[in-house]
C-alpha cells in the first residue's frame, strides 16, 4: 500500500509542475493589454476574467511546486536519516567483527593449551606414582575442566555473533535494496515530469 505523500505526490506530478508557467504568464500579459485596450465595457469586464482565471491557475501551480519541493525535502532528510543507520550498523558490524576475531584467537590459544596438557598427561602416565604428581595430575585436571567450559562458553557466543552478524548483514542488504528502488523510482519520475514538460500542452 503506497504511503499518502507519494499518493499525493504522484498525483501532482501528473499534469506538470509547472510546465505551463510560462504559457500563463503570456496569456496574462496579452489578457491585461487586451484588457487596457478593450473598446466596451463588455469586453473590458470578460478581458478581466480571464485574467483572474490566468492568474488563479498560475497561483495554483505555483503551489503545487511548493508541495513537490517540501516533499522532496523530506524524502531527503529521511534518506539522511537511513544513511545514517546504515553507517552506525556497519561500524557495530566491524566491532563485532574484531571481536570474534579476539574469542576466535582465545579458542585456538585452550586448543593449543589443552593438546599441550594432554601430551603432558601421557608423559606423566609413565612415571611412577607419586604424592606430588598425583596432585599436579589432579590441579590439571581441574584446570582442563574449567578451561574446557571456556572454550564451550567461547564457541557457544562465536556462534551466536556469527548468527546476530549475518541478520545485521541481512538488513543492510535490505536497506540499500530500499534505497536503489527508491532511486529508480526518482529517476522514473523525473523523466516523468521532463516528458511532460517537452510535451506541448492543448
Amino acid at each position: 500500500m503506497e504511503k499518502p505523500d507519494e499518493v499525493i505526490r504522484k498525483r501532482l506530478l501528473i499534469d506538470g509542475d509547472g510546465a505551463g508557467d510560462d504559457r500563463r504568464i503570456n496569456l496574462l500579459v496579452k489578457s491585461f493589454i487586451k484588457w487596457c485596450n478593450s473598446g466596451s465595457q463588455e469586453e473590458g469586464y470578460s478581458q478581466y476574467q480571464r485574467m483572474l482565471s490566468t492568474l488563479s491557475q498560475c497561483e495554483f501551480s505555483m503551489g503545487k511546486t511548493l508541495l513537490v519541493y517540501d516533499m522532496n525535502l523530506r524524502e531527503m532528510e529521511n534518506y539522511e536519516k537511513i544513511y545514517k543507520e546504515i553507517e552506525c550498523s556497519i561500524a557495530g558490524a566491524h566491532e563485532k567483527i574484531a571481536e570474534c576475531k579476539k574469542q576466535i584467537l582465545q579458542a585456538k590459544r585452550i586448543r593449543k593449551n589443552r593438546q599441550e596438557y594432554d601430551a603432558l598427561a601421557k608423559v606423566i602416565q609413565h612415571h611412577p606414582d607419586r604424592h606430588e604428581t598425583l596432585k599436579e595430575l589432579e590441579a590439571l585436571g581441574k584446570e582442563l575442566e574449567h578451561l574446557s567450559h571456556i572454550k564451550e562458553s567461547v564457541e557457544d557466543k562465536l556462534e551466536l555473533r556469527r548468527k546476530q552478524f549475518h541478520v545485521l548483514l541481512s538488513t543492510i542488504h535490505e536497506l540499500q535494496q530500499t534505497l536503489e528502488n527508491d532511486e529508480k523510482l526518482s529517476e522514473v519520475e523525473e523523466a516523468q515530469e521532463t516528458s511532460m514538460e517537452t510535451d506541448p500542452k492543448p
